[in-house]
């Protein structure tokens, strides 16, 4: 480090922080970043200049965001990167498109997270209509065909719910839309068995009112039989058992981890798992393979934004969960890594013939 120059390459960090953010997942997101700019400037930095993180925190706001990519743009960052929140790293996207500054986004899985297609940004985390496809699949190999789900009004929650809808229906599937903006949790268990549902989706907010809901249909006895999902993945983190204890375990999710890490991944689970005193999630991967790539891109292309204004086809690393490259998919709007491998997980336990399923499951 000592021979390091002291003029810094800055790499602008949006995560969700505090609340109504996923704060947990925003701490995670924001470890594996850590981690790597620290191995990164352990092994000379960048060009012999030091990386730095300039970490904004976006608390689930999307104007917030917008107005944090101008501030880190003005603070001549040379590229950006993070996010967990679909609806705020679309507006982050918009804003960074709109500026010329390349945008990594880890996490966030809408589909259309520009309105037009890019070149200024890319993306880690799997497609939205890639994953709970997935998702939709798995439940109709569980035998379920009346899926009921809990969504609040959101452009992500209804997203979600149109690719399960387009997915199960010509499959014999049919989806109950509950409105959580009307229907209190405690109302939700007359409503699945009014509709003779198998399977609950949580398509709402975490950690309210999805622990409200997990509860209310856990004591009700007439749901005894009843699934409960989380296709976003809440249960990954920890607060989620923390919250819900025996209620919350055994809910099936995505989770973009591979059944067995490399040596890279593996080297980086440790450290984390010290570092966070508990399980890395895979959005802790994700932070760390997004400061992975953007170190490749500055180091190929330089740190000047007009220099990398177009570096991901060009990107060929090894990340923490395989090899990395950036290609063009239908329907998405940014540069796609296709795909990170994701399996179904359980939290805690894995006690029945659908969860042992479950873990065996995995992406093409």
């Amino acid at each position: 480090m000592s021979h390091m120059s002291t003029s810094s390459v800055r790499i602008g960090a949006l995560a969700p922080l505090t609340r109504p953010g996923w704060a947990d997942a925003g701490q995670h997101l924001l470890a594996g970043m850590e981690l790597a700019v620290r191995e990164v400037n352990d092994a000379d930095g960048i060009g012999g200049r030091p990386l730095e993180l300039v970490v904004r925190d976006t608390a689930a706001d999307p104007q917030k965001a917008a107005a944090a990519v101008d501030e880190l743009a003005g603070l001549g960052v040379a590229a950006l990167a993070g996010e967990y929140h679909s609806v705020v790293a679309r507006a982050a996207a918009a804003r960074a498109d709109a500026l010329g500054l390349p945008f990594l986004c880890s996490s966030a899985v809408l589909d259309a997270l520009t309105d037009q297609p890019t070149d200024r940004v890319a993306r880690l985390a799997p497609a939205q209509s890639h994953g709970w496809r997935i998702y939709a699949d798995f439940l109709l190999a569980a035998g379920h065909r009346r899926i009921a789900v809990a969504a609040q009004p959101s452009v992500y929650w209804a997203s979600g719910t149109r690719i399960l809808r387009d997915h199960l229906a010509p499959r014999g599937g049919t989806v109950i839309e509950l409105d959580m903006s009307a229907l209190a949790p405690e109302a939700v268990g007359d409503e699945l068995v009014d509709h003779g549902a198998t399977a609950l989706l949580l398509l709402v907010g975490h950690p309210e009112p999805a622990a409200a809901i997990v509860r209310s249909v856990r004591r009700d006895r007439r749901l005894a039989e009843i699934l409960i999902g989380a296709p976003a993945g809440q249960p990954e983190l920890p607060e989620w058992g923390t919250l819900l204890g025996d209620d919350g375990a055994g809910i099936p999710f995505l989770r973009y981890l591979p059944e067995h890490l490399g040596p890279l991944g593996a080297r980086v689970a440790k450290t984390l798992r010290e570092e966070l005193a508990q399980e890395p999630s895979f959005v802790a991967f994700e932070g760390y393979d997004t400061v992975t790539v953007l170190v490749d891109v500055l180091r190929a292309h330089g740190t000047d934004r007009a220099g990398t204004a177009a570096p991901w086809p060009h990107v060929a690393v090894e990340g923490t969960r395989g090899p990395i490259r950036f290609s063009r998919e239908p329907g998405i709007s940014v540069w796609q890594w296709a795909w990170p491998r994701a399996t179904r997980s359980r939290v805690r336990r894995v006690n029945s013939q659908i969860g042992d399923r479950l873990c065996r499951m995995r992406s093409s």
